[in-house]
C-alpha cells in the first residue's frame, strides 16, 4: 500500500494526493528516504560516481514497484513490449528531477495538511504534498509581484503627494 501511495505521489502531477491522516504518517518517512537516495545521487562527485549514483538508484528502486519480471518473456518475435510500470517512471522522475530540485534542501520535503473529516466514515483526511512544488513558487512569485506592485504604488502616491505640498509651500511664501 505505501509503494502505491509513493508512487501515486511522485509521478502525480500537482505532488500532491489526497488520503487518511494515518496513511500520510506513514507515508511521509518512506518518501522521504527515496528523495534522500536521489538527492544524494545528484551530489555525488569523483570517479566512482556512476556506480554510486546505479547503486542508490536501485535501492530506491527498492520502494517502488519494478514492473519489468515479465518483459523478458514477453520479447518473442511479433510481440510488442508491455508498457513499463509507474513505479519506473517514479524512480525516473525522482531521480531526475526531485534530486536536483531538493539538492540543497536537508530534509523535511513532505508537508501534510489536514482536510477534516470524510463523510462517508468520518475518517480524518489530509493532504500530503512534497513542498517546493511548481504550484507553490508560481504563488509566491505572484505575491512577489503583487508586493512590488503595491510598493510602487506607494511611492509613485508619496511622490505626487510630496510635489503637491511643495507647490503648496512654494505658493505660500511667493505671498
Amino acid at each position: 500500500m505505501l509503494r502505491n501511495l509513493a508512487t501515486s505521489l511522485i509521478n502525480s502531477r500537482d505532488e500532491r494526493i489526497v488520503t487518511t491522516l494515518p496513511k500520510a504518517k506513514e507515508l511521509r518517512p518512506f518518501v522521504e528516504r527515496a528523495i534522500t537516495l536521489s538527492r544524494h545521487a545528484a551530489s555525488l562527485e569523483g570517479d566512482a560516481s556512476e556506480a554510486r549514483a546505479l547503486h542508490l538508484r536501485r535501492q530506491a528502486g527498492a520502494f517502488f514497484h519494478a514492473g519489468n519480471f515479465r518483459r523478458a518473456a514477453a520479447t518473442r518475435r511479433g510481440q510488442t513490449l508491455p508498457p513499463r510500470t509507474a513505479g519506473v517512471a517514479a524512480v525516473r522522475r525522482l531521480f531526475d528531477e526531485l534530486g536536483e530540485r531538493f539538492k540543497d534542501r536537508p530534509g523535511g520535503y513532505t508537508r501534510i495538511i489536514k482536510m477534516g473529516r470524510r463523510s462517508g466514515d468520518g475518517a480524518e483526511l489530509a493532504i500530503i504534498e512534497l513542498v517546493d512544488n511548481p504550484r507553490e513558487i508560481e504563488a509566491q512569485e505572484a505575491t512577489r509581484k503583487r508586493a512590488k506592485g503595491s510598493t510602487k504604488k506607494k511611492t509613485t502616491e508619496a511622490k505626487t503627494t510630496e510635489a503637491a505640498a511643495e507647490k503648496k509651500e512654494a505658493g505660500s511664501s511667493e505671498e
